[in-house]
């Protein structure tokens, strides 16, 4: 980069799971801000893999391979400026279990556009994209 500065790029996987126009969003414990629930790889694991395995680990349920879509993928700055580029590709997917909050997330919330505010830059764009489609209320 021209000014000698190497931005970092943080590589996320996440589940779009959308129900009366309303979104799933969980909180992590100690955190206070809501993100779409997924997470990083481990070493080589593949978009499914990580995919599979953060839901299981966040919500306590099982997506069913055979259902999950690729939604997009989308970047933003996270922080201020000179923050790391977080990069997340988004699936949706038909579950099985009972939506509940793990011993890492503090709360689970379904979110409006009236909520963008309270998730990160890259998950706003998701939500942009989702309102212009007529998906989120």
């Amino acid at each position: 980069m021209a000014d000698g500065c190497i931005q970092r790029l943080i590589d996320t996987v996440a589940w779009v799971r959308i129900e009366d126009g309303r979104i799933l969003c969980a909180r992590p414990r100690g955190k206070d801000v809501f993100y779409i629930p997924g997470g990083k790889r481990e070493g080589a694991e593949t978009d499914l893999q990580t995919l599979l395995r953060e839901i299981d680990e966040e919500l306590t349920v099982a997506l069913l391979p055979e259902t999950i879509a690729y939604v997009g993928t989308y970047e933003a700055v996270h922080g201020p400026e000179g923050g790391p580029v977080v990069r997340m590709s988004c699936y949706t997917a038909d579950y099985r279990g009972s939506l509940a909050a793990s011993n890492e997330i503090e709360e689970v919330a379904w979110f409006s556009y009236a909520d963008r505010a309270l998730v990160p830059p890259v998950d706003q764009l998701l939500f942009d994209d989702l309102v212009a489609a007529g998906q989120l209320r």
